[in-house]
């Protein structure tokens, strides 16, 4: 199973300089539901909504989504072994939750800050 943070779903849908191998939508893909409004707030702030719904309609029915929930958000409340964003404390504690219950998550993310997190907690990460 792999995580999928809202950097590389991204580069996917917007042709970034560098995007996710297409093997990767082959996977067992999850991510926060967070990562919905992240996307979409992204594709509006751009003016792409008419241009991108259905991809992004596509991309987001590829993921299994982890909602929301009182202990994702519990998680993301406590400290981190580094400096951590927000958001990016919302994605993390959502894939500890997600890692207590199958140790074999991997994380894909381009962003640097999350992959150093990931490695101080012993998160294994996609290679990209």
């Amino acid at each position: 199973m792999i995580y999928v943070d809202t950097s590389v779903a991204l580069a996917q849908l917007l042709a970034e300089d560098r995007r996710p191998p297409e093997s990767l939508w082959t996977e067992t893909l999850v991510s926060s539901r967070l990562l919905e409004y992240e996307v979409w707030t992204r594709i509006h702030a751009r003016r792409l909504t008419k241009s991108h719904s259905e991809v992004v309609r596509g991309l987001l029915a590829s993921l299994a989504f982890i909602e929301l929930v009182p202990t994702v958000l519990g998680r993301a409340l406590e400290p981190f072994p580094t400096k951590v964003r927000t958001l990016d404390a919302i994605h993390l504690a959502s894939l500890l939750f997600l890692r207590e219950r199958d140790n074999s998550i991997a994380l894909a993310t381009y962003d640097d800050r999350q992959r150093a997190v990931a490695k101080r907690l012993k998160i294994p990460l996609v290679d990209l």
